[in-house]
């Protein structure tokens, strides 16, 4: 019953590992731009990079928008401009007059049929009518421009050259008076200049309708390509003529994603090309990566900087794809590299980029520049414990980006001055992007309870605050931190594993000794002990509660569970066997209670820890050497060792037994250099 309970829970959470792919499945589909694409490059003047291209269906070819505006203005120039002949300005201006003659007759000198005369002059100019000066008239370039004149509801066609203009119209009237019998000829003049409005007025209204109506008679297409016709040929030029077939198909499969059957299969191939990455990404962590794949916090967080990839992309390119070289995509493997191993980093980072490249035209250039970047990154920050190396990283994805980029654009150029240089703005926007990346790995840390290279050297920092604090209290418990701390280092050093991390994990595996440092032979300064004058079993708990002190102390100071858990591992489940043998020897022939003896665990869980757990119990031990040797020091480390096996301190541990002799090797020559012990050879 109990393996059959077992194995229920393993497949169920072995499907809570497969539901956070489903849901990137669905999101990174439902954002993929909706529109067909069409799968080809291509540039005006520069080479057919792909196959030779056969038309797939019937489709017409669109005219170019500078020669669709051109037929517009051709015909905009045809149509002829309306103006209204508005009669009640002039009533008004002849009866302003009239008054004006009356009020100034007698300084003029003016008689009734002077008057009369002026007035008959005014009224000969507005027989012709004065026509308003226009923009549109002077774009027609030439004199005689025709004119619709709507005048009480009728449209006559008249020239502009029938009316006269405010200019003209004052030249007639001077030319008239010149030969009049009035005098004061000026003042007159001046009155009837005053007195003239432009009655021929242009109609915005009617113009812009006529227009509209002749641009409807504007084409949007010239031609016909029928199914099975050879548009282009493999390396053969784009020039301006297919540059428009090209583009008219290109235009014609994004229509094609209104029709509901080829969106069904549309979205049917999205999820294929998906469900292929992501299968890849998944059986990859399943079968290659099981130290990732059996924390579903890991997975998740890979998932996570694969859609923060993804879909800011797939935004782009449906909103503004212009600006998708924009995107910082070197930051994603600078995430990734300071969580995850090479091989992983570089692995999502291809899965993603492919992810990307389903929804572009462009897709070759953009996969290789990426890889490249890729790349770049990954070889750059193989040691990522500075920051000043992220700088670094950020300023060979610019150098990356550049040298492909001047890769692809001379293949085709013919010449330095067709290379798109404003590009180059765009990279180097990219590139300083991509340092966002720092303050992202310090958030990560937090949600996700990971920790970095960087945060592990400030930690291993000796005037940290625990540590200094360490030294303080307790000197001997610090020097005795060091020491472990070296020795786990040179350790996996040997072995392999995670120098940084078991190196600050045993810097701080002792700190709860803080708490009662006198309680603790290395502490003890005289000869006086404190543990003489108490009972074996509450010796044993002293000794004993110092791991529990040491986490409180660390998760009080804000320590990653990583370090935590080295304070936690580093007696296991081991026996106090000083303090029980005593216990056993005060009061003999009584059953003693081994539990009371024994470390609270776990025990080691990895290969770092269990390091940690060897160096720490070989260093305390050696201390109480008398007159060390080589051969006190070899059987020393082997019966601690060896004792810690038997007792199943390392049964969860990924740690072998090769291993395990290898640090067995390498703590028995450390401790020999420690101890100045010259090593015997054979005679």
């Amino acid at each position: 019953m109990r393996p059959l309970i077992q194995r229920l829970l393993q497949i169920h959470y072995e499907l809570f590992k497969i539901l956070p792919f489903i849901i990137v499945l669905v999101l990174i589909v439902w954002l993929m731009p909706d529109s067909s694409s069409f799968r080809y490059e291509f540039h005006l003047g520069k080479p057919w990079q792909h196959t030779t291209l056969i038309a797939p269906f019937d489709f017409t070819i669109h005219k170019s928008a500078d020669r669709i505006e051109a037929e517009r203005q051709q015909i905009a120039d045809q149509v002829y401009p309306y103006f209204q002949k508005q009669d009640e300005l002039v009533v008004e201006a002849r009866k302003e007059l009239e008054k004006k003659l009356n009020e100034q007759a007698m300084v003029l000198e003016l008689e009734n049929s002077q008057k009369q005369w002026i007035l008959k002059l005014f009224d000969q100019v507005y027989t012709k009518g004065i026509i308003q000066h226009h923009q549109i008239i002077d774009a027609r370039g030439k004199s005689g421009v025709l004119i619709n004149l709507v005048h009480n509801k009728e449209v006559s066609t008249a020239s502009e050259e029938d009316f006269f203009t405010i200019a003209t119209a004052f030249e007639y009237c001077r030319q008239q008076l010149a030969v009049a019998s009035v005098e004061h000829k000026e003042a007159i003049l001046n009155m009837l200049r005053e007195a003239m409005v432009q009655n021929i007025v242009f109609d915005p209204y009617f113009t812009t309708q006529a227009t509209e109506q002749a641009w409807q008679r504007v084409s949007p297409v010239f031609g016909l390509v029928q199914k099975g016709e050879l548009i282009i040929s493999e390396g053969e030029t784009v020039d301006e003529e297919k540059y428009l077939i090209l583009s008219s198909l290109q235009a014609e499969f994004t229509s094609l994603s209104d029709d509901s059957i080829r969106s069904g299969t549309l979205i049917a191939g999205k999820i294929l090309l998906v469900l292929i990455v992501l299968g890849i990404l998944f059986y990859y962590l399943r079968i290659f990566k099981k130290n990732i794949f059996s924390e579903l916090k890991k997975i998740n967080l890979i998932l996570l900087l694969l859609l923060l990839v993804v879909i800011p992309s797939q935004i782009l390119l449906e909103q503004a794809p212009s600006l998708i070289y924009l995107f910082p995509y070197g930051m994603l493997p600078i995430l990734l590299i300071t969580f995850y191993d090479a091989r992983t980093t570089f692995l999502v980072h291809l899965l993603t980029i492919l992810l990307v490249a389903i929804s572009m035209t462009n897709a070759f250039q953009f996969v290789f520049q990426q890889l490249i970047v890729g790349y770049v990154v990954v070889l750059s920050l193989a040691d990522h414990n500075k920051r000043l190396y992220f700088f670094r990283a950020s300023f060979l994805v610019f150098v990356g980006y550049i040298l492909v980029f001047l890769g692809f654009n001379l293949m085709f150029a013919s010449d330095f001055h067709q290379v798109e240089y404003r590009m180059l703005w765009i990279f180097a926007g990219s590139s300083m992007l991509t340092i966002l990346a720092l303050p992202l790995i310090f958030l990560i840390e937090r949600m996700f309870g990971l920790v970095t290279d960087l945060s592990l050297l400030e930690l291993s920092n000796t005037n940290s605050p625990l540590l200094h604090e360490l030294a303080s209290k307790a000197p001997g418990t610090f020097q005795h931190s060091m020491q472990v701390a070296n020795l786990a280092e040179e350790a996996l050093y040997e072995i392999g594993g995670d120098v940084l991390l078991a190196r600050t994990g045993a810097l701080y595996h002792d700190i709860g000794k803080m708490a009662s440092p006198y309680f603790y032979i290395e502490n003890q300064m005289g000869a006086f002990n404190p543990h003489d004058d108490l009972p074996p079993r509450e010796s044993a708990a002293i000794i004993i509660g110092h791991v529990l002190k040491g986490i409180n102390m660390a998760r009080k100071a804000g320590l990653p569970d990583q370090i935590i858990e080295f304070i936690r591992t580093h007696h296991g489940t081991s026996r106090t066997n000083y303090f029980y043998m005593l216990e056993k020897r005060l009061h003999p022939g009584l059953t003693i209670d081994e539990r009371d003896f024994r470390y609270r665990g776990p025990i080691p869980f990895s290969k770092e820890t269990a390091v940690v757990m060897m160096a720490d119990s070989v260093e305390a031990a050696s201390r109480s050497m008398k007159e060390p040797n080589e051969q006190k020091i070899n059987d020393l480390v082997e019966n601690i060792i060896n004792k810690q096996i038997e007792d199943g301190q390392f049964v969860n541990a990924n740690i072998t037994l090769r291993e395990l002799n290898k640090v067995k090797k390498m703590l028995k020559k450390k401790l020999l250099n420690i101890y100045h012990v010259r090593i015997a050879y054979p005679g």
